[in-house]
């Protein structure tokens, strides 16, 4: 399958790194212009824009869990752009505990981003792929919200929340030509999950029936499917990207 986005305006938050970095990549290799959203690390963020110079692609630093920042950006990117066909919520964070040693501001924090941000940025993008009747928005969601990792309460309850909002999101926009879905990737080779003991890795692959960590452009490639008019017939699933976790 061939995927041609020229003349699709396409936003990715969390864009710059990692998973992000792979999808933002793969909507410019196929005629898409991006937006690419980062709040943390500018040194990246920069060095991703240098790095496809005749590309079209622009970055916006903001914070998605803050209602108002949100509706900034989509006010500053509506002035410049007639129409946005896919939303990406990719950016989210970690801060894993056991539940009874959690700070509340690990919870708060990991609840505000991953959860309280696709819920900002998915309003505003409804509202904008409703001028066009169409539109595609893709949840990065995970297996935590599945499966509940030990230490991962926080992250799991926002994954687990993502994949019900999806769901919702799906009947009510449906109508309006604006599909939702999660694609939910496994273990993926990225800073991400760089911080986890090398022991943990193993125990992980071998829950892993292809063996291996995925890659971040495998994780693209099923969003690049669930963007494309291919997947019209496709709303309020989720595409496992986890190797048969």
């Amino acid at each position: 399958m061939n995927f041609d986005f020229k003349g699709y305006n396409v936003v990715v938050t969390g864009g710059t790194r990692g998973i992000g970095k792979a999808i933002s990549e793969a909507f410019l290799k196929n005629g898409a212009t991006v937006t690419a959203t980062f709040f943390g690390n500018e040194n990246a963020a920069e060095n991703f824009k240098q790095s496809w110079p005749d590309y079209p692609l622009e970055i916006a630093k903001f914070d998605i869990s803050d209602y108002k920042e949100a509706e900034l950006f989509f006010q500053r990117f509506d002035k410049d752009n007639k129409s946005l066909e896919v939303l990406v919520n990719n950016a989210g964070i970690r801060k894993d505990n056991v539940l009874g040693m959690m700070p509340f501001q690990d919870w708060d924090a990991v609840i505000s981003t991953n959860l309280t941000g696709t819920f900002n940025m998915s309003k505003f993008a409804v509202q904008k792929m409703m001028q066009n009747k169409f539109g595609r928005i893709i949840n990065i969601s995970s297996p935590s919200g599945k499966f509940g990792f030990a230490g991962q309460a926080n992250y799991a309850a926002a994954k687990a929340g993502q994949v019900a909002l999806s769901m919702s999101l799906a009947k009510e926009t449906a109508r309006r030509g604006i599909t939702v879905n999660c694609v939910s990737p496994g273990f993926i080779d990225t800073e991400f999950i760089s911080d986890l003991p090398e022991d943990l890795k193993k125990t992980y692959i071998q829950q892993i029936p292809l063996k291996r960590l995925g890659k971040p452009e495998e994780v693209a490639n099923a969003v690049l499917f669930l963007s494309s008019k291919e997947a019209s017939y496709i709303t309020g699933s989720v595409l496992e990207v986890t190797g048969g976790l």
